[in-house]
């Protein structure tokens, strides 16, 4: 017969990561009931990303077969403690709801206009929005924002002094384009960027958030492991044209995020570029980079379709002018990066609950 001292005693062993104490000690096992060879219980965690709630089941499902026998059932849930208890709890990033990643396999793509533009839809609906920019190599939110020449100022919280990110279009920006002179190449090693990094995420004071967007440098590579490392993400969003050798990069970057030592919740595939529309004919398509391509490719690897962005001359010029399409009125490009905003909110919620 399984009692239930010997079910808290195999839960004992199993650590949050978070908190680095047991589940037991740590007032996780929120409920617990035996009923013959069936065991059903509750548990919470600190960090609320899909991939941390998978990883606690998954120990207590076979740590409890392990060592109660094989042929026991469990029935296991886990779910994020309270917004207060994980903000008190959570060392990094703690007053951030959530936070996100957009990547991409290959430049070139529109990824950090797609990064962009969701931010300021996001700020649209009336959100707390924050941007990093982490494209160590190409910093271009700063371009984007029209904010080249200013420069975060320092401040002091709780005796330690923090970097105050720029304000703008009523979003908070942290750019490494900031820090650099914008007519020299950027030639660090990887320890240099992934410190660089780092540092945007930790010692910045971001303050409450209820979105932290990273816009990653495209590919694979260290910032990505150092991302991962620093802060758990609570999702991520892959951006890809219609072009078979774009599609082929972002099937990688998918596969990258669903590694077993990464496991990051995949929002959905975006497809950037997805037919040309001139101005004055507002109502022809034309596919020059192919069709359907990354809606095809969500379809096969069996992840969200987010939405399709034009390539219309518009979008360029308002990332150039530092004011992102998104924020013009009554416009068809800005209709587009509307549903776009819409559906990655209604995607995160997903997740998250």
């Amino acid at each position: 017969m399984i009692t239930r001292d010997a079910v808290l005693e195999v839960l004992g062993n199993i650590t949050e990561t978070e908190l680095k104490k047991d589940i037991v000690s740590a007032n996780l096992v929120e409920e617990l009931n035996i009923s013959g060879n069936e065991i059903d219980l509750v548990v919470g965690v600190t960090n609320p990303a899909f991939h941390a709630r998978k990883r606690m089941q998954e120990a207590i499902e076979f740590n409890l077969k392990r060592v109660l026998g094989a042929d026991v059932t469990v029935k296991c849930t886990v779910k994020s403690v309270d917004a207060a208890v994980r903000n008190a709890r959570r060392k990094v990033l703690p007053e951030v709801k959530y936070v996100v990643a957009i990547a991409s396999g290959k430049g070139g793509v529109g990824k950090s206009t797609i990064t962009a533009n969701i931010a300021g839809g996001l700020v649209k609906q009336g959100y707390k929005v924050g941007i990093v920019d982490a494209d160590i190599y190409g910093p271009s939110m700063p371009t984007m924002f029209d904010v080249i020449g200013e420069r975060p100022t320092m401040t002091e919280i709780d005796g330690k002094s923090l970097i105050e990110p720029v304000k703008a279009k009523g979003l908070k920006l942290l750019s490494i384009g900031f820090f650099t002179d914008p007519t020299n190449a950027v030639v660090w090693r990887g320890p240099m960027a992934s410190k660089a990094l780092t540092q945007m995420l930790t010692d910045t004071n971001w303050g409450e958030l209820d979105f932290l967007l990273i816009d990653l440098p495209p590919g694979t590579g260290d910032i990505h492991l150092s991302l991962l490392q620093t802060v758990p993400l609570d999702g991520v969003v892959i951006v890809s044209t219609p072009q078979e050798v774009a599609l082929a990069d972002a099937r990688r970057g998918v596969q990258m995020f669903k590694m077993d030592t990464m496991k990051v919740p995949i929002l959905g595939i975006v497809e950037n570029m997805a037919w040309f529309t001139p101005a004055e004919l507002p109502n022809n398509k034309y596919y020059i980079f192919g069709r359907d391509g990354a809606k095809n490719l969500a379809a096969g690897l069996q992840v969200p379709f987010l939405g399709s962005i034009p390539l219309i001359q518009g979008v360029c010029e308002a990332g150039d002018l530092g004011n992102p399409a998104v924020f013009q009125v009554d416009t068809m490009v800005s209709a587009h990066f509307d549903e776009l905003v819409t559906t990655f909110v209604s995607e995160i919620q997903k997740i998250k609950d």
